[in-house]
């Protein structure tokens, strides 16, 4: 099929890398503002939805040849930081929808075209719960079921479902797929996303009654994994060649990091005015505080350039055609999944030490510290799942989890 991708002027602006972090750091007073209303909404606004259209910001993953900007993974992720340190819920939409554009480009041609060939804008929800039910039909599959997480699926007119297809032959592997979706296919149910943290994500339930999705439709866990996509016959430059769950893992572990230094920020604020009345000590005077708010700041620090130097060591292989060891995707992958475990912790011990002041849903640091404890609960998000392929990468043995 011929391509209709999007051809941009010659005289269109794209925005720098400093200029979009710059846009997302701008935006941190007004999604402050409104993240109560987000909390209570249990969505992120569709203001601020346009205003992240308006400022570039779902397009950094996107191809350039569907009029995105096609940039480095490490410009994504830090304006999901700052959008995140406004509005943790807002950060972590922004994060699933915003990396969607990069799967997308792994797809057939067939499924981008009808995605972004009348739209560019158009954004995608997902949820990868290996929950619908499948069967093969000539050219596709039907497929049914009821998923939950599915986050900013208000705001999208496309889903990603996860599902697993049985084999066609005995004996044969089971073959994770994720299902494309348009709007008219599936419904939302907004009434059982209703939890202690992270609200203002709208991480509704998707409804799916035995629908045809075509096989172009559909993209293959092991061709993600090994960075064997159909999708690259036309996006052929170096960023997607990378294993796509380095990409999405790192999705659902960034926006803690914004949370994170919410969280200090406030922890500073209550310290620097905060006297107890039992002891009438000054908080800012307290080691023990002081010790807690020093180890956060240098903490979430380490755990950022670290990330940051993941990318950059990814994209390096990438640009150099190399494929990448699996000792470093593992570790990679591992590295992510402690981020938010070990951001919560770092919180709670903040937390714990602000006396009464810290307690009342109005403190600035509550939100933030229940945004990340909720975040925890993200399959991505737990080492658990990654021990093994570090220690077993490490001496040579094929990995287990091959979401990596």
């Amino acid at each position: 099929m011929a391509t209709a991708a999007i051809s941009v002027s010659a005289d269109q602006h794209t925005p720098t890398p400093e200029e979009l972090i710059a846009r997302a750091h701008a935006m941190i007073p007004v999604l402050k503002s409104r993240a109560k209303q987000c909390i209570a909404d249990r969505d992120v606004s569709a203001e601020t939805i346009a205003e992240m259209k308006e400022a570039g910001f779902f397009k950094i993953l996107q191809p350039k040849r569907w009029g995105g900007f096609e940039m480095h993974p490490n410009v994504f992720f830090e304006v999901q930081k700052a959008l995140a340190e406004g509005c943790m819920s807002t950060g972590w939409m922004y994060g699933v929808v915003g990396c969607h554009p990069y799967e997308l480009a792994l797809f057939h041609n067939e499924a981008q075209e009808e995605v972004w060939a009348s739209d560019s804008d158009m954004l995608v929800s997902s949820t990868y719960q290996p929950v619908g039910k499948v069967t093969r039909v000539e050219g596709g599959f039907r497929l049914s079921g009821h998923w939950g997480f599915s986050t900013g699926s208000v705001h999208c007119g496309w889903v990603l479902l996860g599902a697993i297809v049985p084999p066609e032959n005995e004996g044969d592997p089971f073959d994770m797929r994720t299902f494309l979706l348009p709007r008219s296919d599936y419904t939302i149910d907004r009434e059982a996303w209703r939890t202690f943290g992270l609200q203002g994500t709208g991480s509704h339930d998707i409804i799916v009654d035995d629908v045809f999705v075509p096989e172009y439709r559909t993209h293959k866990a092991s061709d993600g994994f090994l960075c064997q996509n159909p999708g690259q016959k036309e996006n052929d430059g170096p960023l997607y060649s990378l294993p796509w769950a380095q990409v999405f893992v790192r999705s659902v572990s960034t926006a803690a990091f914004g949370g994170a230094r919410a969280a200090v920020k406030a922890a500073a604020n209550i310290m620097a005015n905060r006297v107890s009345t039992n002891t009438g000590k000054a908080s800012k005077a307290d080691p023990h505080l002081q010790a807690a708010v020093a180890k956060a700041h240098a903490q979430i620090l380490e755990m950022e350039n670290t990330l940051r130097l993941t990318f950059e060591d990814l994209m390096a292989h990438a640009e150099r055609g190399e494929a990448i060891p699996m000792e470093k995707r593992s570790l990679y992958a591992y590295n992510s999944s402690t981020v938010v475990r070990r951001l919560a912790d770092l919180v709670d011990d903040m937390v714990q030490l602000l006396g009464g002041r810290a307690i009342y849903m109005t403190s600035d640091i509550i939100q933030p510290w229940l945004d990340i404890n909720a975040g925890r609960a993200h399959v991505a998000n737990d080492p658990g799942n990654r021990y093994g392929d570090v220690v077993g990468s490490m001496f040579g043995e094929a990995p287990t989890f091959t979401f990596q």
